[in-house]
C-alpha cells in the first residue's frame, strides 16, 4: 500500500484520483490545491501525483526534491522549461513525466512508434484529436506525445517536422511532417486517432477514452511503480515494460 499525495485535489482529476486511489487499495495521504501547505503534503506521502497547471510545475517538483519523495507529473500544456525543470528534478528523485497517463494511449504509443519506423517514408502521417469544450491547450498532450513516438520511429525531430493549424493556400503537403488536427466541443473525455496515409492504402490507430476515470486508474499504478524507484527521469511505457 502506497500513500499518494494529490496535487490539485479539487480538480476533477484530483477527485477521480481519490476514488480511483482507494479502489485500488492505497490511502491517500492528502490533497492540495493553490496556497496549500505543500510541503507538508510530500513530508507525509510515499508519492505526488501533479494533475495542477504549467505555472505550479516548479513549485511542485522543488517540494518534492526537498521531501525525496517521487511524483508523477500528468500535467499538460508543458513547454520546453518545464521538461528542463523536470530533467533537473529528475537528477534528485524519480520524475514520471507524461502527457497522457492512461494504459491504453501508452500502448497506442508504442505502436504508433512501430509503425512509424515500418512503414516506408512516402506513408504521410496525420494526428487527430478531440476534446470536451472547456480544454484550454491544443494539440492536446496526448497528441504531442503520439507524435513525439511517430517522429521516434522516424527518427525525425518534431519540432522540426510539425504541421498545425493549416488554412488557406498552404501548398502541398511537405514530405517528412507530422500533421495535427484538433476539435473542440462537447463533453469528449479525449479521442485521438493516428492516421498513417500510403499510396491506395490507409491505417488509423485510434484510442477512444470515455471516461476520466482511465486516467486515474493509470496514475495511481504509476505512482505505485515510482515508488521506491531510484532518480531518474521515467515515462508510461516503462509502468508496462514496453
Amino acid at each position: 500500500m502506497a500513500r499518494i499525495g494529490i496535487i490539485g485535489s479539487a480538480g476533477r482529476m484530483g477527485q477521480a484520483l481519490a476514488d480511483a486511489i482507494a479502489a485500488a487499495g492505497h490511502e491517500q495521504a492528502g490533497g492540495i490545491d493553490q496556497g496549500g501547505d505543500l510541503a507538508a503534503l510530500a513530508a507525509q506521502s510515499d508519492v505526488l501525483v501533479d494533475f495542477s497547471a504549467p505555472a505550479a510545475l516548479e513549485g511542485n517538483l522543488d517540494a518534492a526534491v526537498a521531501a525525496g519523495v517521487p511524483i508523477v507529473v500528468g500535467t499538460t500544456g508543458l513547454e520546453e522549461r518545464h521538461h528542463w525543470l523536470c530533467d533537473s528534478a529528475a537528477e534528485r528523485i524519480a520524475v514520471l513525466q507524461t502527457g497522457n497517463t492512461s494504459l491504453g494511449v501508452t500502448l497506442l504509443a508504442h505502436l504508433v512508434r512501430e509503425a512509424a519506423s515500418r512503414l516506408g517514408e512516402d506513408w504521410d502521417i496525420e494526428i487527430s484529436e478531440t476534446h470536451h469544450r472547456m480544454k484550454v491547450d491544443a494539440p492536446s498532450g496526448t497528441a504531442l506525445l503520439l507524435g513525439e513516438a511517430a517522429a521516434a520511429g522516424r527518427g525525425l525531430d518534431l519540432a522540426g517536422h510539425s504541421a498545425r493549424g493549416r488554412d488557406g493556400v498552404t501548398g502541398a503537403r511537405q514530405s517528412g511532417e507530422i500533421g495535427f488536427a484538433a476539435l473542440r466541443g462537447g463533453s469528449v473525455a479525449g479521442d485521438h486517432t493516428v492516421h498513417f496515409l500510403g499510396a491506395d492504402e490507409r491505417l488509423s490507430l485510434t484510442h477512444l477514452a470515455e471516461n476520466r476515470t482511465i486516467f486515474a486508474k493509470g496514475a495511481v499504478r504509476a505512482a505505485q511503480w515510482l515508488v521506491g524507484k531510484p532518480a531518474g527521469r521515467y515515462g508510461m511505457g516503462e509502468v508496462l515494460g514496453l
